[in-house]
C-alpha cells in the first residue's frame, strides 16, 4: 500500500486568496483604462511661477519637476540673481501664443493638479529642466538635467540652493 505523502500547509490557494487577487487586477485594470479617458486640461493660461500654471482657472503643478521659488535667488552672496523669477519667464516664454494641453496624474496637498502638459506638442517640463530652469524629481527627466548641468545652463550657471531645500527654509506665511 503507498502512504500519500503529506500536504505541506500553504501550499493550496485558498478560495478568498483567489478572490483578492482577482478584484486587485481588476482594479489595476480599471484604474488603467480610467487614466487614459481623464480629459486634458485646456485653455487660457497664466503662469503663476517656474513650475505651475493656471488653465481656465484650474492651478496645475508641473509633473516631474522643481523650479525654484518666485522670490528665490541664485548665485553667491555678491552677485546674487532672481532665479525664480527667470524661472517664471522662461515658462511664459514656452507657453507664450502656444497650445497648451495638460493630462493630470495626480492632486498635490494644495489641491493643484498635478499634471503632464505640452504646449505645442513639446514637453513643458522637460523643455524647462532642458534649459536649466528646473530640476528633475525623478527619473523622467534626468537626461536633460545632465545635458543643462554640463553646460552650464539656467540655474546650473552657478551655485543655487534647491528649491525644495529653499521652501523648507522659507515656510510659506512665515513672512
Amino acid at each position: 500500500m503507498r502512504r500519500r505523502a503529506p500536504r505541506r500547509a500553504g501550499t493550496r490557494w485558498r478560495p478568498s486568496t483567489r478572490g483578492s487577487i482577482l478584484v486587485a487586477v481588476v482594479l489595476v485594470v480599471i484604474a488603467l483604462v480610467v487614466e487614459h479617458f481623464v480629459p486634458p486640461l485646456t485653455g487660457a493660461v497664466r503662469v503663476a511661477d517656474g513650475d505651475s500654471l493656471e488653465l481656465d482657472g484650474v492651478r496645475v503643478r508641473l509633473e516631474g519637476i522643481d523650479a525654484p521659488e518666485l522670490h528665490q535667488s541664485c548665485g553667491e552672496a555678491a552677485t546674487r540673481w532672481p532665479c525664480g523669477e527667470k524661472a517664471k519667464a522662461a515658462l511664459q516664454a514656452l507657453v507664450a501664443g502656444a497650445k497648451v494641453n495638460c493630462r493630470p496624474v495626480d492632486e498635490d496637498r494644495y489641491g493643484r493638479a498635478v499634471a503632464i502638459c505640452e504646449a505645442d506638442g513639446r514637453d513643458i517640463g522637460a523643455a524647462l529642466v532642458a534649459q536649466g530652469w528646473a530640476v528633475a524629481t525623478g527619473l523622467a527627466y534626468t537626461g536633460e538635467q545632465s545635458t543643462a548641468r554640463e553646460e552650464r545652463r539656467g540655474i546650473w550657471a552657478g551655485p543655487f540652493e534647491m528649491p525644495a531645500n529653499w521652501r523648507a527654509r522659507h515656510p510659506r506665511g512665515a513672512d
